[in-house]
């Protein structure tokens, strides 16, 4: 994915203003659409593992943050006239779904690989939206 979204950062006809860092923006986008994947397939993990009652929670947070760094993935990829305060509240709430889930799927990670998996996929998303949160102008 990462080359077909740096060819269309650069392909775009309006320049990389939002964090005015190709790099931290390609970074975190590939974060966030591997992190909504992964949050997606570790609630269907969990929904198959035989003690699924006691993973209601997970699966929960799960889905939430699956939904919220797919929004967040999509919207940063939008390039025309970013506006920083609504991108910088969507990474903000793409950093608390990232570590709640990611809490969450570690408290399983010893009896459960999908989630020590899925627990790695949302630090590095929550690394990565970090980083690009802390370059947008004026601190969004």
């Amino acid at each position: 994915m990462q080359d077909h979204m740096r060819r269309m950062l650069r392909a775009h006809p309006a320049p990389v203003e939002l964090a005015g860092d190709e790099g931290a923006l390609l970074e975190a986008i590939e974060a966030c659409v591997d992190c909504a994947l992964t949050c997606s397939a570790c609630a269907d993990a969990c929904l198959a593992e035989p003690g699924v009652a006691e993973l209601r929670a997970c699966i929960r947070l799960n889905q939430d943050c699956a939904d919220i760094c797919d929004a967040t993935g999509r919207i940063l990829a939008r390039l025309t006239a970013p506006d920083s305060p609504v991108v910088g509240g969507l990474l903000r709430a793409c950093l608390a779904a990232c570590q709640a889930c990611g809490a969450e799927c570690e408290r399983h990670a010893a009896h459960h690989d999908h989630c020590r998996a899925c627990a790695e996929a949302c630090l590095r998303c929550e690394e990565a939206c970090g980083r690009l949160l802390a370059r947008l102008p004026g601190r969004a």
